[in-house]
């Protein structure tokens, strides 16, 4: 059974392609790429059929991540094929949680800072879209950090499954 994972932002051009990218190579290295399956969307149709936005793959790039993406909109019908739904800050988690069909949709919708022991209290990504490089550098250094934690988290729900 194929585990999926979320990640999800404003528009889908920044920060979750960025989360995708990273979290995707993660999974790859731990050798668990034919069981979880990971893609992102944005809250908001604005930005839906373009790529990510060109800071995006100019930071994800010179980092070694894959760069391929197309924006698309979260739809309330896809909590019924995800496992776990992946926000970027807490707007975006009041969003999503709002969409859900079910309390039990609702519950798959975590904050990706919330896998980081060192985030603190501080668990927002912060949108780097109006800023210059250095806020999708420190974006990518947020989800670096928190994607090891997630990394064990899924592992041990797609071992679970299996069990």
């Amino acid at each position: 059974m194929t585990y999926r994972v979320c990640f999800v932002c404003t528009g889908n051009i920044c920060r979750s392609p960025m989360a995708e990218s990273v979290f995707r190579a993660r999974v790859a290295e731990a050798g668990l790429d034919g069981l979880v399956e990971v893609d992102s969307a944005g809250t908001g149709g604005w930005h839906e059929g373009d790529g990510a936005d060109p800071r995006t793959a100019a930071v994800l790039e010179e980092n070694g991540y894959a760069t391929g993406h197309t924006a698309r909109r979260f739809q309330p019908s896809w909590f019924s094929r995800l496992d776990l739904v992946v926000a970027l800050d807490s707007g975006h988690l009041g969003a999503l949680r709002r969409l859900a069909p079910t309390e039990q949709d609702a519950q798959k919708v975590r904050l990706l800072r919330s896998y980081d022991p060192a985030a603190g209290d501080d668990l927002d990504v912060p949108d780097p879209y109006y800023g210059g490089a250095e806020g999708f550098e420190e974006c990518l250094e947020m989800v670096e950090a928190a994607s090891a934690g997630l990394l064990a988290a899924v592992r041990e729900d797609v071992e679970g499954q299996a069990a």
